[in-house]
């Protein structure tokens, strides 16, 4: 990458997506980041510095008027990271089916919309383009409490193999699926420093994820070295969960 390439990163200001932001940061290229709000603080590595545009990534109108600014600015976009999304815990028997459409909305349906855009700028360009979607382990194991959000996941998935098929050779479709991933929210999910440290040591790499790993992920994947990489899912999970049926054995114990 460099000072000419243009990166999109959908909700890069924070968590995973500040990773990922600032791990394009550090190639120098340009890096573009949207979200619903300001951020306090943009994600920057030296001198190269996130740029923000207000965008709801649900709101079609909105997302239309990203995609004509970039092509009216720069007349390129190299690289989309499909990142915004996310669900509150909520039990699949109480959850009201509006719960459900809001969450398929803004994991499945928005990064499909990104995704479009992007790649009608991309097959515009000689050099085509990188698309990328953030997945979840959600997609790839039980995700009770967030059921829907694991369904939509899994549906990315799906639509990562079908687009890595429709739109190349111009374009690359994959996907980054990390498993729990330390972030300025981590609490929500594991709790104190305390819980942070037991779910660790569920994990073989005894540590969660850092969002600079999941960045490097991409930055790899949008690269030269990547470039007969598509249709793909990367998981990144620390080497997977200890499955609980050997804790629950009384064989071979110690």
């Amino acid at each position: 990458m460099s000072k000419q390439h243009v990166i999109l990163i959908t909700g890069g200001a924070k968590g995973v997506g500040r990773g990922i932001s600032e791990a394009f940061l550090a190639t120098g290229a340009k890096v573009l980041v949207c979200g619903r709000e300001q951020p306090a603080e943009l994600p920057a590595v030296g001198d190269n510095k996130a740029e923000f545009i207000a965008t709801d990534v649900r709101d079609t109108t909105a997302v239309d008027a990203l995609f004509a600014g970039i092509a009216e600015r720069f007349g390129r976009l190299d690289v989309l990271v499909n990142n915004a999304g996310g669900s509150p815990f909520a039990m699949a028997d109480k959850a009201s089916p509006r719960f459900h459409e809001k969450i398929f909305a803004l994991n499945l349906l928005a990064p499909f919309h990104f995704a479009q855009k992007a790649n009608a700028l991309m097959q515009a360009q000689a050099e085509g383009g990188s698309i990328i979607f953030i997945g979840s382990v959600s997609a790839l194991r039980p995700s009770p409490g967030t059921a829907a959000y694991g369904a939509s996941k899994a549906a990315v998935l799906s639509l990562v193999q079908s687009l890595g098929v429709e739109w190349a050779p111009k374009v690359r479709v994959s996907a980054v699926s990390p498993g729990p991933v330390l972030t300025e929210q981590a609490d929500l999910h594991y709790g104190d420093a305390a819980g942070v440290a037991a779910v660790a040591k569920t994990i073989p790499m005894q540590r969660l994820a850092n969002p600079i790993d999941i960045g490097n992920a991409c930055v790899w994947l949008s690269s030269p070295g990547a470039a007969y990489v598509s249709g793909i899912n990367i998981v990144l999970h620390g080497g997977g969960e200890r499955p609980a049926f050997l804790d629950a054995s009384t064989v071979n114990k110690p």
